[in-house]
């Protein structure tokens, strides 16, 4: 029922962990010399790979949806989901009528109720949305649908906190001679 990926794209093939062994050096430099020991190339765009969490296009689940980790959705659910500081992604054949609360929406598939995003939500150009949606950043590509309200919450600024004391200089009465 439930797959653990190392991919955050649906319906494509699954991006590997980054792997520690060495990666060829960059053309131009040395391809005879051995890296030191403990030493390995890392590929300067490799994505980062997150634990993701799959529901398959054949599952219908009802009920509340929470947890830790990404969550990509190829079923249909109905219920909220709540996904503190992960993403969401809404695939293809996803069906959601859900009030979404996570960190990042993604949006290929249908999804039905609000959206509250704390950093993003995409929908992509297949996708559609119906309901408010609220979030920092928003991206809706053409052929994408949406019907509802956009909020955008603005990134609050860090304030300081002076302990600054001002003293206000004693007012001593000064007497006026006639």
């Amino acid at each position: 029922m439930w797959n653990t990926n190392k991919t955050e794209t649906p319906n494509h093939s699954q991006t590997p962990a980054p792997s520690a062994v060495p990666q060829a050096p960059a053309s131009g430099e040395s391809r005879s010399a051995a890296p030191p020991p403990g030493t390995s190339y890392a590929r300067p765009s490799a994505p980062v790979a997150r634990d993701l969490a799959t529901l398959g296009a054949t599952l219908t689940i009802k009920g509340q949806i929470t947890g830790q980790e990404d969550l990509q959705i190829e079923g249909q659910v109905e219920g909220p989901i709540s996904l503190h500081g992960h993403r969401l992604t809404v695939g293809r054949s996803a069906r959601l009528h859900s009030e979404v609360n996570a960190r990042e929406v993604v949006v290929y598939g249908q999804a039905s109720g609000n959206l509250r995003a704390k950093e993003r939500v995409e929908i992509k150009k297949d996708g559609e949305v119906i309901g408010d949606i609220t979030t920092s950043r928003i991206s809706i590509e053409d052929g994408a649908y949406f019907k509802g309200h956009i909020e955008i919450e603005r990134a609050k600024p860090k304030t300081e906190v002076k302990s600054e004391v001002k003293s206000e200089p004693a007012q001593t009465p000064v007497a006026v001679a006639n």
